[in-house]
């Protein structure tokens, strides 16, 4: 390892309107413990010189077999009260990705995400072909009532009544999506994200999660990035490759570069969420322009860091 870098992780579990005022003492705790414990699952493979890729996999697995974020466990309802979960994974010792859409009954899409980068010979596999990949390699597949949660069912209910999204509606405007990166000793970074979409989304709307370079990215050259937000401008703006390219061809640093694109760039367009990230250096940086996002960041050796707001 060198001596210059310093390997860590982040974590985020999703961005919004997420306001300290309508948070209860007892809600934000559970949070606050369930983000310490998804960070936890990466750190100790960092911690025990384990890869990057391991590390971010293996939280993002935790933070998708957590009811409170909307992956996996938590993913919400489509309009047709189904559940339509999004993942992407990408090593950035030579920027592979593997990334599926549009997934239903996965336990784990990030597993399928990665299986799909190390198994097969694409990048992004949607709906029931990315199933059927899924039951060839003995993924694990769940039942609906796995991934049934009543408050996710309530929130469908109550926008079904308004005939909205959820990222139009207000109180409950949380961009849920969860994700992690990470730097390992050997120098190298990944960046892993899932998503289980917008509440009441209709006709297979995909979002930035699994698209490379728009919500997910990762390159050892410069950092590693998974976004959570309001998808559309995510993917216009493509930001995760973006502020890649700022620190590789202009020179900018990790979090010059992260500020320029969510609060100057995204906001200009009416673009709302943030990101964590990792540089290939290991400074960490978690960046959004909401309310709060849920995240967390520890590293090798250093003071854990579990927050909500700003």
């Amino acid at each position: 390892m060198s001596n210059n870098i310093k390997p860590g992780i982040a974590i985020h579990g999703g961005a919004g309107t997420i306001l300290k005022a309508e948070m209860t003492a007892t809600a934000e705790k559970e949070y606050l413990q369930a983000l310490e414990h998804c960070l936890q699952a990466g750190a100790e493979i960092i911690t025990k010189n384990g890869s990057a890729i391991d590390a971010v996999e293996a939280s993002v697995v935790a933070l998708e077999d957590c009811p409170l974020f909307n992956a996996g466990k938590g993913a919400v309802f489509t309009h047709e009260g189904k559940h339509e979960m999004d993942a992407a994974i990408v090593d950035g010792r030579n920027i592979d990705g593997g990334a599926t859409s549009g997934v239903k009954n996965i336990k784990n899409p990030i597993k399928l995400a990665r299986a799909i980068m190390e198994q097969s010979e694409f990048v992004m596999l949607y709906g029931a072909g990315a199933e059927e990949f899924a039951k060839s390699i003995h993924l694990d597949f769940e039942s609906d009532a796995y991934f049934y949660t009543e408050h996710r069912w309530n929130q469908l209910q109550k926008i079904i009544d308004e005939q909205r999204m959820a990222l139009d509606h207000t109180s409950e405007k949380k961009m849920g999506t969860v994700g992690a990166v990470a730097l390992d000793v050997f120098g190298n970074v990944a960046a892993a994200t899932s998503t289980g979409g917008m509440t009441n989304k209709r006709y297979n709307r995909i979002g930035d999660t699994p698209i490379i370079g728009s919500g997910t990215y990762a390159n050892n050259q410069t950092c590693a990035i998974s976004c959570t937000g309001h998808g559309e401008f995510f993917i216009r703006a493509v930001v995760a490759h973006d502020i890649s390219c700022l620190m590789a061809y202009a020179g900018f640093s990790l979090k010059d570069a992260c500020d320029k694109v969510v609060h100057d760039k995204l906001v200009k367009i009416g673009g709302e969420g943030g990101l964590v990230s990792i540089d290939s250096l290991g400074n960490i940086y978690m960046s959004f322009n909401s309310e709060g996002m849920y995240r967390a960041c520890q590293s090798l050796g250093g003071e854990k860091v579990v927050q909500i707001y700003k």
